[in-house]
């Protein structure tokens, strides 16, 4: 491909008050009203210092930005071109966004958080976002860091992985037939254990997935980082079970020297893994599994007893055979998860391996509107952060209503198919025509989300 004209016969002008880059903004917007997110920050959200006035109307515009690819405060006036303000209303200019996020405290995030458990439980409600959510589905926590530069972010700090930032802890929900979806989030200090406030997470990203339908089994998934009594407990208090990689404590290695060689079961990965300390691909392993009491340094009323289902891979390499370790370890790397899920040997294991579909929506979240830590401010970047997750979900449940594909596409897939769709404004006898681009590949999901999110019920793709 390449230009059809001379470069001298080719020229540009920014002239047309009648385009818009994102139309697609139009059906995703018609849906969060539907879903009552204008409604909800009006209800929930009470900013009383100055700047910190009609958040019914900055809330949705900052997550309408996020939506269209917004990753800082800057990026906002991507919803004030051409005839954005002919499609839509309520856009705000950047600095005065700006000043609204800095008027937050730590109570008006909590605030803010409300609004997003009940939005995603309306998304739930009105678009097919978690199909099979009533025979069983999995809530995954996991934190990230969050790369700050300069000394004007408050909060930041040296955490877990020596890089200088904020800690954003996230919890998902999601199914076998459904991508996840963001159910709870924390912005936290950089320099903090993982676990810190996650029990409270926890508890309440089990809520909200059981109000967003998740009414048959539900599992806590985590790696070892939760492998805590307070993350356990709050998930038994809850009525759902848990799948925690177990650490390598004295205990959990003698448990595991208990098992029987005969006790092991050979399985093959249907796709290839890479490890990364062994430096290789694995498509096969062994499984086992072991009554397990955790926790015993408790008072007995609080240690759990549950399953411990071990997975090991033969080492090829001993170089990366840990030192001072005994046989045992020097033959065979060993990856144990505690558990209580009723779920067979196999099955549970292969479940509790899907627990890195959290990573995919952290990645999804970098990629997009948490590309940045955009305030110098502790508070405007937590009430970033959960802007940013209501994005992502209203995003997923944009490509839930558009077409099958797209209901498990990543973000910036939906984006650029469905959302960043240019468009011509025009109108006639009082009503408005948007003119999208003849030939366009995602036409029929664009127009099935059109229909579906602005003119009556929803249907599934």
């Amino acid at each position: 491909m390449r230009v059809s004209h001379a470069a001298g016969a080719v020229s540009a002008r920014f002239d047309d008050p009648n385009l818009v880059s994102c139309a697609g903004l139009a059906p995703a917007l018609s849906l969060a009203q539907r879903c009552g997110l204008h409604d909800l920050v009006a209800e929930h959200v009470h900013v009383r210092a100055e700047g910190g006035a009609n958040a019914h109307v900055k809330v949705p515009a900052l997550v309408a930005g996020m939506v269209a690819g917004a990753d800082c405060i800057e990026d906002m006036d991507l919803l004030r071109h051409g005839g954005m303000g002919r499609l839509f209303g309520g856009a705000r200019a950047p600095s005065t966004l700006g000043t609204f996020l800095r008027c937050f405290t730590f109570g008006h995030v909590r605030q803010l958080d409300a609004v997003a458990s009940r939005f995603v439980v309306n998304l739930a409600a009105h678009t097919p976002l978690l199909p099979g959510a009533d025979q069983i589905a999995y809530v995954d926590v996991d934190d990230t860091m969050r790369e700050t530069h300069g000394y004007a972010k408050q909060g930041a700090g040296y955490g877990y992985t020596k890089v200088k930032g904020l800690n954003a802890l996230i919890a998902t929900v999601s199914t076998p037939l459904a991508a996840p979806v963001i159910v709870a989030t924390r912005l936290r200090k950089g320099a903090v254990n993982s676990v810190r406030g996650a029990a409270r997470l926890v508890t309440d990203a089990l809520v909200t997935a059981r109000s967003a339908g998740a009414s048959g089994l539900l599992v806590l998934r985590a790696d070892s980082a939760f492998y805590a009594h307070d993350v356990i407990a709050a998930a038994a208090r809850r009525g759902a079970r848990f799948s925690v990689t177990a650490r390598q404590t004295p205990a959990v290695v003698a448990a595991i020297s208990r098992i029987d060689e005969a006790a092991w079961t050979p399985i093959r990965y249907p796709n290839a893994i890479w490890d990364d300390d062994e430096g290789r691909w694995i498509s096969d392993a062994e499984v086992a599994e072991v009554p397990f009491t955790a926790f015993t340094g408790r008072r007995a009323g609080e240690q759990v007893t549950a399953r411990l289902i071990v997975r090991r891979v033969r080492r090829l390499n001993p170089a990366t055979a840990p030192a001072g370790q005994a046989e045992l370890f020097a033959a065979y790397r060993y990856h144990a998860c505690f558990t209580d899920s009723p779920l067979p040997m196999l099955d549970a294991e292969a479940a509790h391996r899907g627990h890195a579909i959290v990573e995919q929506v952290i990645a999804d979240l970098k990629d997009s509107a948490m590309a940045h830590a955009p305030s110098g401010r502790f508070s405007a970047n937590g009430a970033w952060l959960v802007c940013a997750a209501m994005a992502f979900n209203l995003t997923r449940a944009v490509g839930a209503l558009a077409s099958t594909f797209h209901a498990k596409a990543r973000t910036a897939t939906i984006r650029a198919q469905l959302i960043a769709v240019p468009a011509r404004l025009a109108r006639s006898a009082r009503r408005l025509m948007v003119h999208l681009p003849r030939d366009w590949p995602w036409e029929a999901a664009w127009q099935h989300l059109f229909t579906a999110a602005s003119a009556g019920p929803p249907r599934a793709a």
